[in-house]
Formats: C-alpha cells, structure tokens, sequence
C-alpha cells in the first residue's frame, strides 16, 4: 500500500518540531490533525501512529541505523536523521507497508527537501536495514544497556529506577510504557449516568468503551479518531484524566462548602474533579502562571458548566497573603520531571535531564514552602507529581514535614505504571494540625 507523500512530509514537519525545537509531542501533533481535518481517518491513523512510533523507539531506531551506517545518526543532518527514522520505524513495526515502498518515499522526500546529494546514502542505508533487520541483536551488557535499548528509555533513567526498584518491576514498568493503551476519561455521576455516555460515545463513533477497573466514574475509550470530533467532549460530557489524577482526589477529605485552592492547576482536571465533589457548595480557586494557561483552565470550565469554580493568574512562588490560612485544601500538584506519564507523552524522556529534575526538585521544595501557608489550621495539603523519581517525591515530603512541623502525612503512594492501573504516580497527603 502505497502512501501519498503528503502523509510524510507532515509526519517529517512534526518530528523535526518535536526533536529539533523541543515542542512537546502530543501538542506539535494535534495541531497538525486539527490543521488537516479534511484527510480521512485511514491517512491521519497513519500519521499518528509513524509519528508516536517513532518517538516512543527512537532510541531503539538509532541504535538499529548505527549498526549500518557509516555516518551515525547523531552526526546526521535533522531531516535526513528524521527521515531514516521514521522509515525504519516502518520497516520494523508496519508490516503491511512495503519495504520497498518506504525506501522510495524516503529517497522522494529527501530529495524534494533539497537533499538530491543524500537520496543515494538514504536509499543504501534502509535498503541494507530491510535485508538485514533480523541481524539486529540488543546489547547484553549492561543491564541498563539492554533495557535503554529495548525500550527507548535513557539508559540514566533506568539506573535510577534499578537502584530503587527491583528488576522486575522496573521491566513491568518499561513494557507498559511501551504499550498501546486506551484514553482514560472521567464524567460527573450528577450529570450523566455510566449507562448515558456508554451510549452517547457510541453514537459518537468511539468504537470501544471499557469500565475502570477501580474509579466507577472512569471509563478508557479508543478507537475513534479525535477528541475534537466527538460531540460528548465538546458538550462536557467527559474530561480526558488519568486513573492515577483521580485518584490524587479521590484521597483528599472534599466536603460540602469547602474552599479549595488548586496552585498549579493547568489544564483543570483535579481543580474541576474537587468541584464536582464540592456537588454545587464551596469553591475551588484553580490557579496557574502564565495567561495561557489560565485560558486552558477557563476553557475547561466553561465546557463542564461548573460555577463553583473560576480561574486566575497567580505565580505559586509568591505567597499571595490574601490566602493565607483560608483554604480547608491546598493542592499542589507540581512542576516534575513527568517521567511516570512517558506512555503517552513519549518525547519527555529525550529532553529530561538528571540536572533538570534537580531543578525541578528544588522549585516543588520553593513552591510549597509558599503554599502551605494557604492552609487552614485542620485543613490538608495535596503534594502530588506525574514523576517516579524520590527526589522529587518521597525525599521532598520528608524535607517537607521536617521543616514544617504542623503538619503530619496521612497517606503516601507512589503510583508505579504497569503495577498499578494507571500512569506513574505520586501523593502525599499532610494535614495541619489544629489552632491550640
């Protein structure tokens, strides 16, 4: 099946975006789905697929060309590094596509991208790769070697969860992330019942509809072509949530005519969960730094048709004093290194650093020393990442309630991606003693 070569050249503009100017992955590619609505669902599953394939294995890609080219993919020019990777992504995981359909339109895009010196170096090096792929055998030595390679993880993050995990779980944890897996979405019990937007989906053209197997207002879907195109997200009939981000308020003791404060809120997924707790009392101030992404918040908002909540600017490292000692919740689900949600945000794990989780770890320690003073005396506090990393997590906790002795920890979890059904992970609750 021959591919048209509109299909690539976008494939090619998303991946130089994503790898070369570091926009976020998922982003670079929605913008293109929205951008070309008019190809059909056949071409914009292929452009999706070769585009997610190709970040989620390019480790295991570029050590594969490096086995047959001269020049190694880090030396390579962007383009023709992009186009040999998305083509051997194809040559590995797309049977149905001809291999000598992938060396054509490889050679014709380097070529109508100004590379006509370079189309015979494509065309040699995926030719020889499509002869010779079952030659390919992953290092053996060492372990985090094996395991970078295998599952295009940074070899560094996986020595980091080897020395805190045992082997096992750290390969269950790899091969999740590597695993295709449905969206997880979360509707308002008050609003529809699971029966209602079971149907509503299906009317809507989302082929598969399956029950959490621990939230009853949690559903994963897949099957359907975009979240744009489906009248029950634009109606908001569903929020698109991770297990693991309901489950962050699903501990939190939410009670009618609370006032909650959500520091980091963007994009408004537990800000909006807590407000549908509160079931129309109290309030929930959902903040966040930049206008844009107060304007996600409010977007949300406004297609839940909540009204006990509302949106502002607000930098969390400045304490705002109107608030000191006013909410009965503060969460503060932070800024992290994200390294527990890399099944759907595949490029992340190329543009963290071991130094930039220090960082990281260092504005969490900032922000709360700020916010813990928005909290009422008996009141709770919600630390929470996406990450599984202790610096950022538990060892931060631990800082934490040394430094702040009014405060206790409830509850700790760590999340783990393949152990437990959802992304990585982490909550700590801690609850500010009484006013004596």
């Amino acid at each position: 099946m021959n591919k048209p070569i509109e299909e690539r050249e976008l494939i090619l503009a998303i991946l130089l975006e994503v790898t070369r100017d570091k926009v976020p992955g998922h982003l670079a590619l929605s913008r293109v789905l929205s951008k070309y609505q008019y190809l059909d669902k056949r071409e914009r599953a292929f452009i999706t697929r070769v585009t997610e394939g190709t970040l989620e294995h390019m480790i295991e890609i570029d050590y594969i060309i490096d086995q047959f080219s001269k020049t190694k993919t880090a030396k390579m020019k962007p383009v023709i590094r992009i186009i040999l990777r998305s083509a051997v992504y194809q040559l590995k995981y797309m049977d149905q596509v001809p291999a000598s359909a992938v060396c054509n339109e490889a050679v014709r895009l380097a070529k109508k991208r100004g590379f006509q010196n370079l189309s015979g170096f494509v065309n040699g090096v995926l030719r020889t790769i499509a002869r010779q792929m079952d030659q390919v055998k992953l290092p053996e030595h060492p372990l985090s070697r094996r395991l970078s390679v295998q599952y295009s993880i940074p070899e560094w993050m996986v020595e980091t969860w080897l020395s805190s995990y045992p082997e096992e779980t750290v390969e269950k944890m790899l091969s999740f992330m590597m695993e295709e897996h449905p969206t997880c979405i979360r509707f308002d019990p008050e609003r529809i019942t699971k029966e209602e937007i079971k149907a509503r989906l299906k009317e809507d053209g989302v082929e598969k509809v399956e029950d959490h197997p621990v939230l009853p207002y949690a559903l994963w879907i897949s099957g359907y072509d975009y979240l744009g195109g489906l009248e029950t997200f634009e109606e908001g009939l569903f929020y698109v949530q991770d297990a693991s981000s309901m489950m962050a308020v699903e501990s939190l003791p939410v009670k009618k005519g609370d006032s909650i404060i959500d520091v980091c809120a963007a994009p408004g997924g537990k800000a909006l969960h807590a407000a549908e707790k509160l079931a129309g009392t109290g309030h929930v101030d959902a903040r966040d730094l930049t206008e844009y992404k107060v304007g996600l918040i409010e977007e949300n908002i406004g297609r839940s048709g909540l009204t006990n909540i509302s949106a502002r600017q607000q930098d969390a490292r400045v304490c705002d004093e109107a608030s000191v000692e006013t909410a009965d919740i503060v969460i503060a689900d932070l800024p992290c290194s994200g390294l527990g949600v890399l099944a759907t945000k595949k490029d992340i794990r190329y543009n963290m650093t071991p130094e930039t989780q220090k960082e990281l770890a260092a504005l969490q320690r900032e922000i709360l020393s700020v916010v813990h003073r928005y909290v009422k005396p008996g009141g709770t506090l919600l630390y929470s990442t996406c990450t599984i990393n202790r610096e950022e997590n538990e060892e931060n906790t631990a800082w934490f309630l040394e430094q702040h002795r009014e405060f206790t920890l409830e509850k700790e979890k760590q999340f783990l991606p393949g152990i437990d059904p959802c992304d990585g992970f982490y909550i700590a609750v801690m609850k500010k003693q009484e006013s004596k």
